[in-house]
């Protein structure tokens, strides 16, 4: 059976979400049954630009398709490298909580685990994981469309693995463009999204994740499976999917669907929505992620 993928557009950013969950309702109905905890993880990067992060509508519009299926506690959880419990208050997230009866969590506030990652040298170093995070048994990745300014593009999977880190912590994984895509791929493997979403209503192009300029593209992407995710994601701004660092070690792991010939598109068709978008100025620079073989081989074999 092939991995789908759903590309939506709707009347307005709630719209286009509830229909790319419909379009995978027998996915999503079949991934969610029987699970108690359940996290939804924006991305609130930013206390203060809208663009850069996760419309609460497009949060609002996953609590709303979820509670078809899921009877138990929600919880929105991010770990913001600004001031999360701001970010929530100036996005209206407060008050989406109080409408929902949710709870908002500060990651950055948690218990916390470590995992190894990898410095400049590939020497390991200890970064620390939310608990509530590792111990939820469904987590749903609500991401933004955008480009980025160290690994080409930030999407569903990046999205969890870096809120997850304590704020303290986020620049451990930052040791330049080779181990960063490293340590995202090994992070991801702890805190794997269940269900992704990347809303791509009003993307972000250029200098992202904060200073790009927006890409009105009207669309919502979503999927069972990360990976596919982000490389149908990755090549509607116009990307090689492996030619993102972690998205080409997570398919090299087999963790998901990362060939996007083996992809099963419903919704819009898929180069419909298609277009180049413009890349940060440090793109030619972002592309020199690439490991030297027998170092790279060393790594994986110690993990």
């Amino acid at each position: 059976m092939s991995v789908r993928v759903a590309i939506a557009k709707g009347r307005n950013r709630y719209d286009a979400v509830k229909r790319a969950l419909e379009y995978i309702r027998e996915d999503i109905a079949k991934n969610v049954f029987g699970k108690n905890s359940l996290i939804i993880k924006p991305n609130l990067v930013s206390s203060y630009v809208q663009l850069a992060v996760t419309h609460v509508d497009t949060v609002r519009a996953i609590i709303d398709f979820i509670r078809q299926y899921y009877r138990g506690k929600i919880i929105v959880a991010e770990g913001s490298a600004s001031d999360t419990l701001t970010a929530y208050k100036n996005f209206d997230y407060t008050k989406l909580a109080r409408e929902h009866e949710i709870e908002l969590f500060d990651l950055n506030q948690d218990k916390y685990r470590e995992i190894m990652v990898y410095n400049d040298r590939y020497e390991q170093i200890p970064v620390r994981i939310a608990e509530k995070v590792l111990e939820s048994d469904y987590r749903i990745s609500a991401a933004v469309l955008k480009t980025h300014d160290t690994v080409i593009a930030t999407l569903s999977i990046k999205n969890m693995v870096v809120g997850s880190i304590i704020r303290y912590d986020k620049h451990k994984i930052h040791q330049g463009y080779k181990a960063i895509n490293l340590n995202i791929y090994k992070i991801a493997k702890y805190v794997w999204p269940n269900l992704a979403i990347i809303d791509g209503y009003t993307a972000m192009e250029g200098n992202g994740p904060v200073s790009g300029t927006p890409v009105d593209m009207g669309i919502v992407i979503a999927s069972t499976d990360p990976l596919a995710a982000d490389t149908v994601g990755a090549y509607i701004m116009g990307f090689d999917p492996d030619d993102i660092g972690y998205l080409h070690y997570i398919k090299m792991a087999g963790m998901g669907e990362g060939d996007i010939n083996k992809i099963e598109i419903v919704g819009e068709r898929l180069e419909d929505v298609r277009r180049k978008f413009r890349t940060h100025s440090t793109y030619t620079s972002q592309r020199m992620w690439r490991i030297e073989e027998e170092i790279l081989n060393k790594i994986l074999r110690i993990q």
